[in-house]
């Protein structure tokens, strides 16, 4: 076994696993938000309705007043806000980690931050392929039960 840093690393590659990485934790993270987003639309129309009701005003005298429509489609199209909240944090993550993939792979490249990998060299696995499959027929032997 040899142990030596890594010379080049490509950066397009680093690209794309930053951007899966990305998208993967933005939607993780989006659609939280946006159920989030969706059950306090829903509570803020809740609180107005009972709001004007128990002080007998008109709902536009109330602090949400004109805004009661808008929170009320996005408290009842929740399931549109949801993923829809969770693919656009999902872009932008991805975004962010094609970037950060990109300036990571950059400075591997250059030698900032340098990579120790571990390679086996070629005869060595041969000898540990061939020890394997001494252990493997030694497995395979077994025992023979009473009566066979």
């Amino acid at each position: 076994m040899v142990n030596d840093y890594l010379v080049r690393l490509s950066i397009r590659s680093a690209m794309f696993a930053g951007a899966i990485t990305g998208f993967v934790f933005g939607l993780f993270i989006g659609t939280i938000l946006g159920a989030l987003v969706s059950w306090l639309a829903g509570a803020l129309v809740d609180w107005q309705n009972q709001l004007g009701f128990s002080l007998g005003i008109a709902q536009q005298l109330l602090p949400l007043g004109s805004q009661v429509g808008s929170l009320e489609t996005v408290s009842d199209k929740w399931f549109l806000v949801i993923p829809g909240v969770g693919l656009l944090i999902g872009l932008l993550g991805a975004f962010i980690g094609l970037l950060a993939g990109g300036l990571w792979a950059a400075l591997v490249n250059i030698g900032v931050l340098p990579i120790q990998v571990s390679v086996l060299r070629r005869d060595d696995i041969a000898l540990r392929r061939a020890t394997d499959r001494r252990q493997v027929r030694t497995r395979a032997r077994r025992k023979k039960a009473v009566g066979e």
